[in-house]
């Protein structure tokens, strides 16, 4: 199975590059996944523009812009992800918001377990931008996982050796690691059982038929 880390900052300067690296080291220990990072920088996507006039064929999609294929067809390659995420204003940064925005028509998300790792400046730690990630990836049709890990005042967070303070940190990212794990073998067989259409198809055939 694949697991892909998604770096939802792009800012300069960014204190994301202080959690990647201890959030990868981690991850490569995790077994049974093959671990691959998506940087935002890496995927300068349009601002989210897509509609059902601009997708091209809907079984295979070719969008407004080639950019936003190989994304949809990235992110359909995984089975699992952890995206590490900012507090920009009580919320996520908004390339990452674009970034899931534009997995578009493939629900390639789909039945697919998300897990969070927040920071901020402050004392939240990124909590009330992880809460609105999980709205986000629900209505993609994700799974997102209760098991987070928070980082409240990030320059402060971690030591000369990169290892976080807190030795609950250390904890908290080995559970959301564990938990995302076993979800992700538990939907990766129950997709490949057979999934159902998802819903907002099955309303409009539905409504077609009536």
């Amino acid at each position: 199975m694949k697991l892909q880390v998604i770096v939802g900052s792009t800012r300069p300067s960014r204190n994301a590059d202080k959690v990647v690296p201890w959030v990868l080291s981690r991850s490569a220990l995790q077994p049974g996944f093959d671990l691959e990072v998506l940087d935002l920088r890496d995927w300068p996507l349009p601002m989210f523009g897509e509609h059902m006039g601009s997708i091209g064929d809907p079984r295979d999609p070719s969008y407004s812009d080639e950019i936003v294929r190989r994304w949809n067809r990235k992110i359909a390659e995984a089975d699992a992800y952890v995206i590490i995420t900012p507090e920009y204003n009580h919320s996520v940064p908004g390339e990452l918001k674009n970034a899931i925005d534009s997995v578009f028509v493939s629900f390639a998300f789909r039945n697919k377990p998300v897990a969070a790792v927040g920071y901020s400046g402050g004392l939240g730690g990124g909590i009330r931008a992880i809460e609105h990630l999980v709205q986000i990836a629900t209505e993609a049709e994700a799974v997102p996982l209760r098991s987070t890990v928070v980082l409240p005042f990030i320059d402060k967070a971690f030591g000369a050796d990169g290892e976080p303070i807190d030795p609950m940190t250390e904890i908290s990212l080995r559970i959301l690691l564990e938990d995302l794990g076993w979800g992700a073998r538990v939907l990766h067989d129950a997709r490949a059982a057979g999934e159902l259409a998802p819903g907002r198809i099955r309303a409009r055939l539905a409504a077609a038929a009536s």
